[in-house]
């Protein structure tokens, strides 16, 4: 068999979004697989729950997501940038027996968050408008000659202006509804905006077919500094609105009841960066707000938004736990959840409830991600697609081991994955990775199948671990690195690598290091610390907290919130808390991967770093990706997924006693590079083709 390379990237399906449809008989699904260098193509498909084969539901076109039911399953919903110009997502419907989809929207901003009301006459949706936008009407219909510009210069005057990779350039996040006129083509539909203002608004949710709810970010006296928001009920017969409710939270999904109970998420602003995030329930009519997680040592995740059942009595939510995702469910007004799913070391990377059944996702340690579902109680469980079938069949998938050990006197949780045809009596280098976060969770699947399975096949032994601080294990657990992201973490994953190294096939003078966002960081903080690896690829990292702090999105709350100051409350305690504060005492060759419009972790703190290591004649490069931001390693471009994943194993290679190659430093520098081969087929293309 083969091993499975970076490369392989470019043929692995992903599953998103599961839906249920209201019959139950079948699932929707976004289909999305790299297209080339540069994009994907995303398309709709269904899914029968009887297990027959897939069918794909809408064109080959433009980028689909969001699909939706309605509620009489007479038509899907779907967002999709098919026939833009400039990729802004519109909203389309399509009969589901049959017919053509119909465009619904065309708007400035795009349209996300779509949800039917209950009588299928509307959805309503956010967009992103400037105030422009708003008094020119391009928000409700956007005229022929409407070419977005992007501003010269930019001014801003908000705490938060951009956040991942895009500015917001005077936009806020309103919320829409639009009344379908029909499925003919020659159909009107009528779209109209309901909320107004210099606040942004999300989360549109229906209760009965007159009432929708929605939140809006608040804070006295600046709404981007704040975790408050208020929940807010409009009357659409009326157009009157009521601000039922005001909270705190990182997030803002709600969840509605035909008779007004509204599900919400809950993070005590208090250092919130090391609370978990609680569900609780609104009861629009008394005001009261009930508590069902209070007694659930857990963090809500995102994979799933909290969603009601079909008797609107029991809600489904999902958590990070104990190296697995769990979906659970809990009486609105009762305490004591319950475990409806969960597969040791597998992710839930999406799920969706219907009147019967739950369809998810799951990535597990031999896939990357497919289709499943089970019924309401978990009890029975049916596999749905197996996508990446043809591609796996002729591949060796290495299966971790779970490792269990303790440092400090608490018990940790990690995973050893050997190479294919591993030998016990041979010995093999290994790498050591570390998760981002800081308050993330890794499992054996998920986003990082791909990157473990290839450096496995590349001959390495590869250890990550869940250390201290990690979500999944409970707050006391995740609160453990308060203000001391690197020695506690550090501590923690030696730990395991002591572990690690006792195994005599494991060569513990070939050990080797990486990371990327906290990994990243926590990759520059032990260079900086200790000898022990042979060479680092720091990813994407957060290098000095003070530059982080003025250059990052909203996750400059992170310092507030984990380190419980601010730059100018102590600075000298940041500078040592940071990776830069200890940069010149490295020695480890380290090589620096960033994405030029990466506004969560801003590229000015890793040239920072990098330029200390070149200061101090350490082997290093700076690889910069354009046009990518900080989901470059999930959702970047293939071409640059598959680049990184490449540079990594090639850095590592040139410093391995095991890799008979040289140093990255010392070959071109596309040599041996996915993106360096296709120039040499098209250099010899254009030869032939000079030659005729």
């Amino acid at each position: 068999m083969e091993r499975i390379e970076a490369a392989d990237f470019h043929d692995i399906v992903q599953v998103e979004d599961p839906q249920v449809s209201p019959e139950g008989d079948s699932v929707a699904f976004v289909r999305k697989v790299p297209e080339d260098e540069e994009s994907y193509a995303a398309t709709i498909y269904l899914a029968a729950t009887g297990g027959e084969e897939l069918r794909r539901f809408t064109i080959e076109e433009g980028v689909d997501s969001q699909p939706r039911w309605s509620p009489s399953g007479d038509r899907l919903a779907f967002v999709s940038t098919r026939g833009a110009d400039d990729d802004r997502p519109q909203l389309w419907v399509v009969p589901t027996a049959g017919g053509e989809a119909r465009q619904v929207t065309n708007v400035a901003g795009g349209v996300r968050d779509i949800e039917w009301s209950p009588d299928g006459t509307q959805i309503a949706f956010v967009q992103g408008a400037s105030e422009e936008d708003r008094e020119e009407e391009r928000d409700i219909e956007v005229p022929e000659e409407f070419e977005p510009e992007t501003p010269d210069p930019r001014v801003i005057d908000r705490t938060v202006y951009r956040s991942m990779q895009r500015y917001f350039d005077g936009t806020r996040s309103h919320v829409y509804t639009v009344t379908l006129g029909g499925d003919r083509p020659d159909d009107e539909d009528e779209t109209e905006r309901l909320t107004d203002g210099d606040w942004d608004y999300a989360s549109p949710t229906w209760g009965d077919e007159t009432t929708l709810y929605y939140t809006k970010s608040v804070g006295d006296p600046d709404p981007d500094d704040s975790y408050e928001y208020e929940i807010i009920a409009h009357d659409l017969d009326t157009d009157e609105t009521e601000t039922l409710h005001t909270t705190t939270g990182w997030g803002q999904g709600l969840a509605a009841t035909a008779d007004g109970r509204i599900a919400h998420l809950f993070t005590d602003e208090d250092q919130a960066s090391l609370q978990q995030t609680e569900l609780k329930v609104l009861d629009a009519e008394t005001g009261e707000v009930a508590h069902p997680t209070a007694n659930l040592d857990r963090t809500l995740g995102y994979a799933a938004a909290p969603q009601w059942g079909p008797d609107e009595e029991t809600l489904f939510f999902t958590t990070p736990d104990e190296g697995a995702t769990a979906l659970w469910r809990v009486d609105w007004d009762g305490d004591e959840p319950t475990r409806v799913l969960r597969d040791d070391w597998s992710s839930i990377d999406a799920a969706h409830i219907g009147d019967d059944l739950v369809a998810f996702v799951r990535s597990e340690w031999d896939h990357p991600g497919d289709l499943f579902v089970s019924t309401l109680g978990g009890a029975e469980e049916h596999r749905l697609t197996r996508l990446n079938a043809e591609l796996l069949d002729d591949r060796a998938v290495s299966q971790p081991e779970e490792l269990i050990y303790t440092n400090d006197g608490v018990e940790l949780q990690g995973w050893l994955l050997t190479p294919p045809d591993f030998d016990a009596d041979e010995q093999y280098p290994f790498v050591v990775e570390v998760h981002g976060g800081p308050h993330g969770m890794w499992t054996t699947s998920g986003t990082m199948w791909h990157e473990f399975q290839t450096l496995a096949a590349r001959g390495y032994v590869v250890f990550w671990s869940n250390p201290r601080g990690s979500a999944g294990y409970g707050e006391e657990f995740m609160a453990a690195i308060e203000r001391e992201w690197g020695d506690v973490t550090m501590s923690d994953v030696m730990a395991g690598v002591e572990e690690v190294t006792e195994r005599a096939y494991v060569d513990e003078t070939q050990a080797f290091l990486t990371g990327g966002s906290f990994g990243g960081f926590m990759t520059g903080w032990m260079v900086g610390q200790t000898d022990f690896f042979e060479a680092a690829v720091s990813q994407r990292g957060v290098y000095d907290l003070t530059g982080f702090y003025g250059s990052t999105d909203m996750a400059y709350t992170l310092v507030e919130g984990d380190f419980d100051t601010t730059p100018w409350e102590e600075p000298e305690f940041l500078w040592e808390q940071s990776p830069t504060g200890h940069a010149h005492k490295v020695e480890t060759p380290t090589l620096v991967l960033h994405s030029d419009d990466d506004y969560r972790t801003p590229a000015c703190t890793a040239e920072l770093f990098y330029r200390i290591l070149c200061k101090h004649d350490v082997d290093t490069r700076f690889v910069r990706y354009p046009e990518e931001g900080h989901e470059l390693s999930r959702s970047g471009q293939p071409g640059h997924i598959v680049d990184r994943i490449e540079r990594i194993a090639r850095w590592f290679d040139g410093y391995s006693e095991y890799h008979d190659v040289p140093r990255a430093l010392d070959r071109d520098d596309d040599a041996d590079l996915s993106a360096g081969e296709e120039d040499e087929e098209n250099e010899g293309e254009d030869e032939d083709e000079d030659s005729k």
